[in-house]
Order: structure tokens, then sequence, then C-alpha cells
């Protein structure tokens, strides 16, 4: 029996609608990666893009565990001596809601240009409004 392996031409995205609220990060993160990188379909095959699209909407509303919102730090330098700046996550949530989900989503894709061309079809929005509604998103089954 033959290998099935997925070809860039006979793929179908579909487009799927996430709505964040009170949903936990990292749960939510790590099936969002799933379903970028396809691993929710039969045809997976892992050097292909196989993916499908992923509209998150409500990303200011989510929950995370513990004492999260004050102890997780989000680091970033702006490559000049002494130019290191953290934020909370609370602050985080605060100024940049969609990051966070964003950052959580990047660090579960694998380390490749696969995974940067996977991200791009990642859409996400702080409030409950987006405008992929022409593309008719389907609710992503979170029971998976």
């Amino acid at each position: 029996m033959k290998t099935y392996s997925a070809k860039p031409g006979e793929i179908a995205r579909d487009w799927y609608v996430v709505d964040a609220d009170g949903l936990t990060l990292g749960r939510l993160a790590t099936l969002i990666a799933d379903t970028l990188r396809g691993k929710r379909k039969p045809q997976y095959t892992p050097h292909v893009d196989t993916g499908d699209f992923v509209v998150v909407v409500n990303a200011e509303k989510i929950a995370v565990t513990g004492n999260k919102l004050d102890q997780k730090k989000y680091y970033r330098h702006s490559g000049y001596p002494g130019g290191l700046k953290e934020r909370t996550l609370r602050e985080q949530l605060d100024r940049r809601p969609t990051e966070v989900l964003r950052k959580a989503v990047k660090g579960m894709l694998p380390k490749n240009r696969l995974a940067a061309q996977q991200l791009t079809k990642l859409k996400i929005y702080a409030g409950p409004e987006h405008p992929h509604g022409p593309q008719n998103p389907q609710p992503l089954d979170l029971e998976q």
C-alpha cells in the first residue's frame, strides 16, 4: 500500500471561527495550532501546508489560570544595549490583546518556514466583529 502525500494543489481550505470569551489561553492555542497545521484532517502531511483558516474573536476576554495575569512576562528587545523591555500578561492584554494569543500559537508551531506560512492563516480580533463574513466561517469544534 502506498503512503498518501498531499499535493499543494489538491488541498481544500476551510474557514473556522472561534469565540475566545472565557476559554483558557493554552488549551485554545493548541486547538488553533493543530487546525492551522492541518492535523485535524485525514489528508495531513507534515511537509505540506494542509491547514485551514482560523478567525478568533473576543481575544481580549481570554482566560488564564492561577496568578498568570501578574506573574507571566512578555519580553522584547530593541536591539540596543539596555533595551530589554518587559510587560506582564495583564498589561499586554490591555495594550495588544491579539498578540497574546498569536504568540501562544506561534510557540506551538514548528520552528521553520512552513510555520510562518501557516501562521498567516490565523486572523485574530479583540472584539466580537470580524470582516470575514463572505468566507462563511464555521464554528470550530472545541471538543476534539
